[in-house]
């Protein structure tokens, strides 16, 4: 994956999902012991906590910045006269109070040397060329490049991830308190990902980051033990948050919906949590009217909660993901494209009771989809994809991997008129054959083809899709027909288009 910023590769640690892992620091300033007592309950007074001064976040225009010749943080650590710090594999927060941080008068070389290793304006171009958990190494190297690498402007777009043990200091003692998370607060951060945590955890990093009542736009949960108590004490107390996920979350119920969704939230994500059926769709159709996007994961919704939605939800929802809800059927299709007719977005994957009529009820209804995902969904056939042919005329995104082992060049033959057709996913469609990837050679539109684990693909047909010259991504994992002299020749004649093998 490319970096939009440099065109570096990304670094293996920054997945797609835009998440970085940034572990805190044993010592950090401003540390608070941590509450003794019983879990958080609604009635919990948390502590109000004074909000640092934050740096301008405006992004400055680099496309006319010269790529610098710097091979690798480490050479700017030698620019600077310090080697890298220990344990710089790990994204710090904090430096240590006892580690010693050079000033610019003490770095080698002569004063203008010294003087151009702590140029905050030559700093601030420079520092665009790392990647997240390089720029976090980089800012233990001394003073000023911390305090320049701290501007939020550096840190837009990700999130941090943080487990439950590395909130916690252990004292000498064996009591514990909480980490500082002020290094958070400086760079800005609006969104963050907590794993395993309880609900006095949650009430703990409300007192401690000092821009959890009004600052924090997003808040992932993911494994924790959170109650129905916890996340009203949350949601009530964080202000701000208006995108909110749950992701293995099984303590709390639909009555904890009930009692703490708030119609501030536009984006909301359910997912593998035991306790939510058809009655936390109802809550949430009539809890969040400006309800955008909707991603859910849950087993146990039936065709009747696709009813549940509003006409202003009707309006204001343009994505839904309805991932592996089996019970879904044809019936709760027809629910869903009249109750949330502008829908711009969805994800039918696993939803494995849906069939072509289904689908068919989907392309008279849903004429503004730019993105169609139906993976995992075996009775879809080639039936499916000449609805979507038809009507579809805005479709940029047609997700069909695995489990879809009834689509076959006829298939194919359909999608071919698609002219606004930039996406096409055929992971492991297993009867896709040489002639059906004929049908796509003029499909001039293609920016990405994925045909993974296809493997009745010859080499032969492969090599014919030189012919998309505008092509931007080609995966090829697990195909038997790509060979080594395959993935040559398209280095050759597709230059600009990066082979994923």
């Amino acid at each position: 994956m490319l970096n939009p910023r440099n065109g570096d590769t990304k670094p293996p640690c920054l997945p797609r999902n835009g998440l970085v892992k940034i572990p805190t620091q044993p010592n950090g300033l401003g540390s608070a012991s941590i509450t003794k007592g019983t879990p958080a309950v609604k009635n919990r007074l948390c502590q109000p906590s004074s909000v640092p001064a934050i740096l301008s976040p405006a992004l400055a225009h680099r496309s006319d910045l010269p790529i610098p010749s710097l091979a690798s943080p480490l050479s700017l650590a030698a620019l600077a006269g310090v080697s890298s710090p220990p344990g710089a594999s790990l994204v710090g927060l904090n430096t240590s109070k006892g580690s010693e941080q050079p000033s610019p008068e003490r770095l080698p070389g002569s004063p203008s040397e010294r003087q151009l290793a702590v140029d905050e304006k030559i700093l601030n171009r420079l520092f665009w060329y790392f990647s997240a958990c390089e720029k976090c190494v980089l800012a233990q190297v001394c003073k000023a490049w911390r305090r320049v690498l701290y501007q939020p402007k550096f840190w837009v777009g990700l999130t941090p991830v943080l487990h439950t043990k590395e909130l916690y200091n252990v004292l000498p003692g064996g009591e514990k308190e909480f980490v500082s998370l002020q290094g958070f607060a400086v760079r800005g951060f609006d969104g963050f990902c907590l794993v395993g945590v309880s609900d006095l955890d949650i009430c703990e990093f409300i007192d401690n980051y000092p821009l959890s009542k009004k600052g924090v736009k997003s808040m992932s949960l993911k494994r924790s033990t959170i109650t129905d108590a916890g996340l009203e004490v949350m949601l009530e107390q964080m202000q701000g948050v208006v995108r909110l996920e749950l992701s293995g979350c099984n303590d709390f119920t639909e009555a904890g919906l009930w009692s703490s969704l708030n119609a501030r939230i536009t984006a909301l994500s359910v997912s593998d949590c035991i306790n939510v059926a058809d009655d936390a769709i109802a809550a949430i159709s009539q809890l969040l009217p400006n309800l955008t996007e909707l991603n859910l994961q849950a087993y146990h919704v039936t065709d009747t909660a696709l009813a549940y939605f509003t006409a202003k939800q009707g309006y204001t929802t343009h994505t839904l993901r309805l991932n592996s809800c089996w019970e879904i059927t044809n019936h709760g299709v027809v629910n869903m494209v009249h109750s949330l007719p502008n829908l711009s977005v969805l994800s039918l994957s696993g939803c494995s009771k849906v069939t072509d009529d289904g689908v068919e009820l989907v392309a008279e209804n849903l004429r503004k989809l730019r993105s169609l995902d139906l993976s995992w969904c075996p009775r879809i056939t080639d039936m499916a994809l000449e609805y979507i042919a038809c009507d579809l005329h805005k479709l940029e995104e047609l997700v069909l991997d695995s489990r879809c082992v009834r689509i076959t060049d006829t298939g194919l033959s359909y999608l071919s008129t698609m002219s606004s057709l930039r996406s096409l996913y055929l992971r492991w469609c297993c009867q896709v054959q040489d002639f059906g990837l004929k049908h796509l050679l003029g499909m001039g539109s293609l920016r990405l083809l994925s045909l993974a684990g296809c493997p009745l693909l010859t080499t032969t047909g492969l090599s014919g899709l030189v012919q998309l010259q505008d092509l931007e991504e080609l995966e090829l994992t697990n195909c038997p027909g790509a060979t080594p002299e395959l993935f040559k020749y398209f280095s050759q004649h597709l230059p600009c288009c990066m082979v994923i093998e």
